[in-house]
């Protein structure tokens, strides 16, 4: 494994680039290359068994393509499929998911009543209670399930007054109330920040939002770092794929990295 070699990244689909965005934004040396398993879009609501069968296909390209590390930047599939991938890749690709980095910074925070807003998936395999309680068991963790905010988020629907009321339904719910924190447990919520916190703004209370793509994006930084494997190129050539190509995911990409990216589609469930 040598220092130049790409970093991989991949979700089902828009929701990633937020993580790629918040890595190349702290880490400019890195080459990316990234993954949008579009024709699969979205991994919330499909099984345990369809969801590592994915992560390994993708795994597998991205290895092909001399990944040094795999940053699985999808709840869902960290959720389900991390220690699936962690058993199938070899020891020395890092792989680093979007959990385990939250669950360590929340460790290191003084909030003691925390939400997590996530898929179907993510919320159903119970993993955010299980890796936040273990580092410190303290921590009160309340879970919501919002399967609506991914599909409407992929779609470039939002910053507007039904997003906003689809955002205020979810945020209001019981299970929610009193916390002093919320997690972004999707990457692609983090595209809904601002409406997120419009909420808590309106409704008078104080919740810090949790952005994962910023935190995974500083576990990235570390790992390398301490690996000595942090990237010296003087310039970097991203490559970002899809398995089927959408016109929101085309305008998402030049939202985050303007018209420097090429959008590549890559079938690799064809033939």
């Amino acid at each position: 494994m040598t220092k130049n070699q790409p970093i991989g990244i991949f979700d089902s689909g828009i929701g990633g680039l937020t993580v790629a965005k918040a890595i190349s934004d702290l880490l400019p040396n890195e080459q990316l290359i990234y993954f949008g398993d579009t024709a699969h879009f979205p991994f919330g609501d499909k099984s345990e068994e369809a969801v590592k069968s994915y992560a390994e296909g993708i795994a597998t390209f991205l290895l092909q393509q001399n990944c040094k590390a795999i940053v699985v930047a999808c709840n869902t599939a960290s959720a389900l499929a991390e220690s699936y991938l962690s058993a199938f890749l070899p020891k020395d690709v890092l792989l680093i998911d979007v959990i385990q980095p939250v669950a360590a910074f929340l460790n290191s925070s003084t909030f003691r009543r925390v939400g997590v807003i996530a898929t179907k998936g993510t919320i159903g395999a119970n993993v955010y209670p299980q890796k936040i309680n273990a580092l410190n068991p303290d921590i009160d963790v309340l879970s919501l399930a919002t399967p609506l905010l991914a599909p409407m988020i992929e779609e470039a629907f939002f910053n507007n007054s039904i997003s906003q009321s689809v955002i205020n339904q979810y945020l209001s719910q019981d299970v929610l109330k009193n916390i002093d924190a919320l997690v972004l447990g999707c990457t692609h919520y983090p595209l809904i920040e601002t409406e997120v916190q419009q909420y808590y703004q309106q409704s008078g209370q104080v919740v810090a939002i949790v952005n994962s793509a910023k935190v995974v994006a500083l576990a990235v930084q570390n790992q390398l770092l301490q690996l000595s494997l942090l990237s010296t190129n003087k310039t970097v050539n991203h490559h970002f794929y899809v398995s089927d190509y959408t016109d929101s995911f085309e305008k998402s990409t030049k939202v985050f990295f303007g018209n420097q990216l090429k959008l590549e589609k890559q079938n690799i469930w064809e033939g």
